[in-house]
């Protein structure tokens, strides 16, 4: 473990924070956790669907995808991830993860003891309740993602996953929304919205002729965030993580 756990756990403790309202012991408890620093490169397999481990997986920097096979080898991407996202909090509770989960960047991430996690969550309730919120709100994104594959047009998925990656950005405190660069790949998009890589680039292509965006390699600009939005039918509400 480094030795200043704060600089370890600074992104994920500031999302915790936006959760609940967390006081100075619980920041302590946080920041004690201990935990086995990796630097990894993109590609690599962080979370294997089916599998035990005795930690839960930390990102502390780069992006990540988490993702389902068919069996004829068929991907979808369900969720794309940041620093400051732990990864497999279920396993704190459940036995095996029922998805893989893998860098789609060079990151670093933090492996935490599956026990001093329970731990830290039966002594630190408002942990917990931040914990707890963030996974509900993962699967607000989650059924958010179903009808955005389901029932929106190829330009409006397209829009409403740069929308939502945008729009969390920000709220990691990575940056204003207008201009970012993109971690993923085409595939990865066209395997996150039913596309084809052919086809998230005729729609990017699109997007870029209204005037929405702008695109320099991976580079990204958001020209005009209002018109982006009602293209994407994007309204930030399900990411909101303001207590009730």
């Amino acid at each position: 473990m480094a030795a200043d756990g704060e600089d370890i756990f600074g992104r994920a403790m500031r999302k915790l924070e936006r959760l609940a309202s967390l006081d100075e012991t619980d920041r302590r408890a946080v920041r004690s956790l201990q935990a086995r620093i990796e630097f990894v490169p993109a590609s690599t397999l962080l979370v294997t669907e089916g599998s035990r481990a005795t930690y839960c997986t930390l990102l502390l920097d780069g992006h990540a995808c988490r993702y389902k096979e068919t069996r004829m080898g068929g991907r979808q991407i369900l969720a794309f991830c940041m620093g400051g996202d732990l990864l497999d909090v279920q396993r704190v509770f459940l036995a095996r993860p029922d998805h893989a989960v893998q860098t789609i960047s060079p990151a670093t991430i933090a492996r935490v003891p599956t026990v001093a996690l329970r731990t830290l969550m039966a002594e630190r309730p408002r942990v917990a309740e931040a914990l707890w919120r963030d996974t509900l709100i993962e699967t607000a994104v989650a059924r958010e993602w179903v009808l955005n594959v389901g029932r929106r047009t190829a330009t409006a998925r397209i829009a409403h996953l740069l929308c939502e990656f945008a729009a969390r950005r920000e709220a990691a405190g990575f940056g204003p929304p207008e201009r970012f660069e993109l971690p993923m790949t085409q595939e990865q998009i066209g395997d996150a919205t039913g596309l084809t890589s052919v086809h998230v680039n005729r729609k990017f292509q699109d997007l870029d002729s209204m005037g929405v965006i702008a695109r320099s390699r991976r580079e990204l600009r958001i020209l005009n965030w209002p018109r982006l939005k009602r293209i994407g039918d994007f309204d930030a509400a399900y990411l909101d993580s303001a207590a009730a």
